[in-house]
């Protein structure tokens, strides 16, 4: 998945002025609006025909992030941003939306849609060029990808006490997180019908040395209980950057269309994600590869798949090495090959569970989603 500036939603990068190559249309009395937008062609290739995701990923996404002068000492701010898909699936998202006030050193708050709190450590480890960040899924972590209805406190320096140590607190009141998506209201067969949130997370960028280290929590309401605990490290340094992130989840029940009992308890999950990437300047342009391998896996799958899924024995969800090249033209214009060496086998759980939503899958769907897969594209930015 991309790693890229726009996508991060961090109040001290609206308080600051610019994201990434946006365009400034007003700056007057305090106040200030930026606009910025990316078009992403894209297209996946697999060596099966009935690969699932083969195909056109082309988006198109536009955003505005703005802030306003009120006092010395504080400064509101707000953000909007819009993505459209192309091609036959195509759709439309509200990436992001929300508003909020930064009190200098005594930290910021905000409420709307935004990254769930412990999107600050997984984005140590999505940074490659189309895939990766497999740990960035609410529906097997809490908290790690973007969330309806969230209130955030961060705080940079540690109330100006301690440069580059940063922490965050997170509510999300009836949001979008790991496993709550049905837990409204309505949903009273097991007399509970909370879709609550919470998580914090803090990490330091240690001293002038390019490391930097963090760990965080995030609980779900509601029966299923999810929870989630991570750590991560990176190292920023020149042209290397190196990044390891572990991750480890529960919930008290197992997936939506998955078991069909409410006998099957305390699923468990785990993962864990390394990087490296090294840039190499040309007179015009910048070149990074990149390496990566991926592992995430769930403890004793067969007693969560979907009820007569015969033959499932393997306990992993996600498992590939990654092979990509970025090449930035400027800061405008980028051209990028990702290469998915697909680890899974067919008997795994992850080779099945994109599946589950349909009623009957065959042998040649699942053998389909064990296959390597290269994506290229270019992105256009502004």
């Amino acid at each position: 998945m991309k790693r890229n500036l726009l996508a991060i939603a961090i109040p001290a990068l609206l308080i600051a002025g610019a994201a990434n190559a946006s365009i400034e249309v007003w700056n007057k009395d305090g106040n200030k609006v930026d606009f910025y937008g990316r078009v992403y062609a894209l297209n996946y290739l697999t060596d099966r025909n009935n690969q699932a995701g083969e195909g056109d990923k082309t988006t198109a996404r536009l955003g505005m992030s703005g802030q306003t002068q009120i006092t010395d000492a504080i400064t509101g701010y707000g953000r909007w941003e819009y993505e459209t898909n192309t091609g036959k699936k195509s759709d439309n998202e509200t990436r992001y939306a929300f508003a909020g006030l930064n009190f200098g050193d005594f930290g910021s708050f905000d409420y709307g849609r935004n990254d769930g709190v412990l999107k600050t450590l997984t984005s140590y480890t999505d940074v490659l060029p189309e895939f990766g960040g497999d740990a960035s899924n609410n529906d097997l972590y809490a908290l790690t990808d973007r969330t309806k209805a969230v209130a955030t406190y961060r705080n940079s320096d540690f109330f100006g006490l301690v440069n580059g140590l940063r922490f965050a607190v997170q509510y999300a009141d009836n949001g979008d997180n790991s496993s709550t998506q049905n837990l409204n209201k309505s949903d009273r067969s097991n007399g509970h019908d909370s879709a609550e949130a919470w998580g914090t997370v803090v990490d330091w960028d240690v001293l002038d040395t390019g490391l930097s280290v963090g760990a965080g929590y995030a609980q779900t309401g509601g029966h299923k209980d999810a929870k989630a605990w991570s750590v991560g490290i990176k190292y920023d340094n020149d042209n290397l950057y190196l990044a390891a992130l572990y991750m480890q989840g529960k919930q008290k029940y197992g997936w939506d269309n998955a078991s069909t009992t409410k006998s099957a308890d305390d699923l468990k999950t785990k993962g864990f994600e390394l990087v490296a990437q090294y840039g190499i300047d040309f007179e015009i342009g910048r070149l990074t590869p990149s390496v990566a391998y991926i592992q995430h896996k769930v403890q004793d799958a067969s007693s969560f798949s979907r009820s007569g899924d015969a033959g499932l024995k393997g306990n992993d969800l996600a498992k590939y090495v990654d092979v990509g090249l970025t090449y930035d033209f400027n800061k405008n214009l980028q051209a990028i090959i990702d290469y998915k060496i697909n680890l899974l086998d067919k008997d795994d759980i992850g080779a099945r569970r994109a599946l589950y939503d349909g009623e009957r899958f065959s042998t040649s769907q699942i053998k389909a989603t064990t296959k390597d897969t290269v994506a290229l594209g270019l992105i256009y930015q502004f």
